[in-house]
């Protein structure tokens, strides 16, 4: 019987360094959320270059995380991670003192080169750490907690900066975390790389970008301004390129991907799975979000503040499916409950009224977020767990991309259902411009109309707001309910059972 290896305290000190860099990356999602008026009043930024100026760190991760999950695999994991925690301390220090909008553009494109070499790292390194199973979970679960809680702690700590600092002091956060990784990475974090991988291929390196740029680039338009023919020729460039991308690693002897891996049922439902749990989390993200801001009438820091007690839902969920799951517990009917306690928090949302207290939507937010956290813990166990240790790497780069197409395509879809119900439902209120369109418009137009038509514009306005949000929250719902069921059929027969033959 093989004898499996335990993780000792070098290795649980190796992660809590591996969590440093996660958080960052995870943070500069969200960070610039309160610093946006100060940008504004510094640099002078057109409309389109403020776009960029969000939209361009997820482009770039997004577009290299395949790539750089292959390269970590030929090159070394610990020094891709080491390598980009230079990367990303410099260019932290060049997005701080920016001197004009096209330098912040630019330093925030070198913020996600170095975001994509530390997110598949940080994965693929547990992998390579943690070879007992039980273990192991625990430390995705610790993983996926601290990716979520990055996110969310993002617009919390940039507004406590700005209480004190200039806007570029929510940048100069970075460099103590990336100082103390460099410090402490060689001795608590081993190496590994595959000394089999061949060499890099800069053609399907080129191909992969070119696939999922174009695609993220006109998801995130629909989202913004609607379908058009620019953005449907994006779409195709991306499904071309990925073809391609496709057939050039069939015929290679040291593929970047293996796609012998997608033919097995338990890693591509995995990542089916993993694509709709972050299609509904960012996609309904924004919806709690004005919820607290525009209807309740919370500050930004303040809604940012409640929003944590999500993470009470996150703390209690994930740790007991994970100590289930250690226990023998099949991880299909984990995945699948788990994924039904989000169905039951997204039901609590659509009883959500505009004049309720702050408890529903955050009961409902703290169990649909809690489900998903904890059911996507599972999900990455099942597809990290499963792959190769000398393909970490780059199937922890695949899941990432998953990730960031599920973010995409839920604020896409769900957001453009929510605002298709909302400009129904105060058409006859508002059937033209700003207020028509967003809760957030009305609000802004209703502060220049006499109060008895300010009430009533506002009070419609939040009416159809929540409409939308209910609607939105029923589609979410649906998609979950279909992939908990899809989960419990499809994968049951596929789990691997915890092994209990440690060394």
């Amino acid at each position: 019987m093989e004898t499996i290896t335990r993780a000792g305290r070098r290795e649980w000190l190796g992660l809590a360094a591996l969590m440093l860099p996660l958080l960052l990356v995870s943070m500069d999602v969200s960070v610039l959320f309160f610093a946006v008026p100060f940008i504004n009043a510094d640099l002078e930024p057109t409309a389109t270059q403020q776009l960029w100026i969000f939209d361009i760190y997820g482009f770039v991760l997004a577009g290299l995380l395949i790539t750089m999950g292959s390269l970590g695999d030929r090159i070394g994991r610990r020094r891709l991670l080491m390598l980009g925690a230079v990367g990303f301390g410099l260019a932290s220090v060049l997005a701080a003192y920016a001197p004009s909008a096209e330098a912040l553009i630019a330093a925030r494109a070198l913020l996600g080169v170095g975001g994509a070499t530390l997110m598949p790292s940080t994965v693929a390194l547990i992998r390579n750490m943690f070879h007992d199973e039980k273990q192991r979970s625990t430390a995705i679960t610790i993983w996926t907690s601290g990716l979520t809680f990055g996110v969310a702690l993002g617009p919390i700590l940039s507004g406590l900066l700005l209480e004190h600092f200039w806007w570029g002091s929510v940048f100069l956060i970075n460099l103590p975390a990336m100082v103390l990784l460099l410090g402490i990475a060689p001795v608590l974090i081993p190496e590994f790389r595959n000394p089999d991988a061949g060499r890099f291929d800069l053609g399907s390196a080129a191909l992969s970008m070119a696939a999922v740029l174009p695609v993220i680039y006109a998801i995130k338009g629909f989202a913004a301004h609607g379908v058009d023919a620019g953005r449907l020729v994006a779409v195709a460039v991306g499904v071309v390129m990925g073809y391609l991308f496709i057939r050039r690693q069939a015929t290679r002897p040291d593929p970047m991907v293996d796609l012998g891996l997608f033919r097995r049922r338990s890693f591509s439902v995995a990542m089916a799975l993993n694509l709709l749990g972050i299609f509904v989390l960012a996609g309904f993200a924004i919806f709690t979000t004005q919820y607290l801001q525009l209807v309740l009438g919370m500050s930004p820091l303040e809604a940012a503040l409640w929003s944590l007690l999500g993470a009470v839902g996150v703390g209690a969920a994930a740790p007991t499916v994970a100590a289930l799951g250690q226990r023998g517990v099949n991880r299909a009917y984990l995945i699948a409950a788990s994924f039904g306690l989000s169905v039951l928090g997204l039901i609590v949302l659509t009883r959500t009224e505009v004049d309720s207290t702050v408890v529903p939507v955050l009961v409902g937010a703290a169990l649909m977020s809690g489900g998903l956290v904890a059911g996507m813990s599972q999900i990455a166990e099942l597809i990290v767990g499963d792959a190769p240790p000398e393909r970490a790497g780059t199937v922890a780069a695949l899941m990432e991309t998953a990730s960031e197409f599920g973010g995409a395509l839920g604020i896409a879809i769900l957001g453009s259902i929510g605002a298709a119900v909302y400009r129904a439902e105060i058409a006859d209120v508002a059937p033209a411009g700003s207020a028509g369109e967003t809760l957030g418009g009305a609000l802004a137009v209703a502060g220049h109309l006499p109060a008895d038509l300010a009430a009533t514009l506002i009070a419609a306005a939040r009416s159809a707001f929540l409409t939308g949000m209910h609607v939105a929250a029923l589609v979410a719902g649906g998609v979950l309910a279909v992939a908990a069921v899809a989960c419990w059929v499809l994968l049951a027969k596929f789990d691997r059972k915890v092994d209990s033959h440690v060394g």
